[in-house]
């Protein structure tokens, strides 16, 4: 359905939505090496590919604006890799024409006392190289027990990634399942390459790391609210910053939605989405994102700070610039 063109013949409402002409140069340049590949396609095979994925590498991005994109691929969240590739472009082209330094690393999280690839993690990358990444992951569906390593991804995150430029950059983690409370020292030594001498506290990971990305635990419609699960997760982000999808086909969408309502530009988003879905599909990702008070901060356009006050349609003092926040 999605494409690196602009062409949205085939959505909900054909043509109620355009993208910003601003960066309709560079969707042309990626659509045109996309037609040059070939159809797309997310390969179904029996294992990632062990040269673009490895967590022994150290990455570091210039952006102003990167975004690390998690996926638990155990159990029935092992799919979730392919959900994400049938929307890469759509995810992309949306964001990016609202900041577009943008650059994404994307993450397959396992678990590692169970399964062969427990960790996988891509490079930062914008644009039609991100279909190259994001298709190296494997969604191997094992998991030994409920709790999964996410603890281990933290802990990766954290001392693994620079972003020298960026402010506060987001990291989403799409799941259903609650952590290992503890991992030990020799999970570090043999699947990251880093000499760690005793076991580490996975919440005091994603705490640490909240502390500097703005993290999000997007969560399956599974479970009832408030489980073990609920509670060890807002212990590692704060209780704001899990939430439940009602709709997991809308996962991308609850993403996007994130990251362009803390942007100032949810009003567009919600264009966006309107032309692709009915509009109680619209509004329930509004209410959600409203009930969790995600907002702007900065205004897009000059970067001057939005007030405390500021609901609903806006206008920057400085720049007057409209935005929804």
């Amino acid at each position: 359905m999605y494409s690196w063109d602009d062409d949205t013949a085939d959505w909900y409402r054909p043509g109620a939505y355009k993208y910003d002409s601003a960066t309709e140069e560079q969707r042309r340049a990626e659509a045109a090496r996309a037609a040059a590949a070939g159809p797309r396609s997310y390969a179904h095979r029996k294992e990632p590919n062990v040269k673009l994925i490895g967590p022994t590498k150290r990455l570091r991005t210039e952006s102003r604006n990167p975004l690390i994109v998690a996926v638990d691929v155990t159990g029935s969240m092992a799919n979730w890799p392919f959900e994400i590739f049938d929307r890469l472009p759509l995810l992309y082209n949306t964001l990016a024409q609202y900041r577009d330094d943008l650059e994404i690393c994307f993450a397959a999280i396992g678990d590692a006392e169970a399964d062969h690839w427990p960790l996988q993690v891509t490079d930062f990358a914008k644009g039609y190289d991100l279909e190259q990444q994001l298709g190296a992951l494997y969604g191997e569906g094992g998991g030994g027990d409920a709790p999964e390593s996410y603890g281990l991804f933290a802990y990766w995150a954290r001392h693994h990634v620079e972003t020298p430029n960026a402010e506060r950059p987001f990291l989403i983690v799409f799941g259903d399942a609650p952590m290992h409370a503890r991992f030990p020292a020799e999970q570090v030594r043999r699947l990251l390459g880093d000499g760690a001498q005793q076991s580490i506290d996975a919440l005091t990971e994603w705490q640490a790391l909240a502390k500097t990305w703005d993290t999000w635990f997007l969560r399956r419609p599974t479970g009832r609210a408030g489980d073990e699960v609920d509670e060890q997760w807002r212990k590692a982000l704060g209780s704001q910053r899990v939430v439940h999808m009602k709709d997991e086909q809308r996962a991308v969408d609850y993403a996007m939605g994130l990251v362009a309502r803390t942007w100032g530009r949810f009003g567009d988003f919600k264009e966006n989405m309107a032309a692709r879905q009915d509009d109680s599909k619209v509004d329930q990702i509004e209410k959600q994102l409203d009930e969790i008070k995600v907002r702007a901060l900065k205004c897009p356009g000059c970067g001057a700070p939005i007030p405390a006050s500021a609901v609903g349609r806006f206008a920057c003092a400085y720049c007057h610039m409209a935005l929804h926040v």
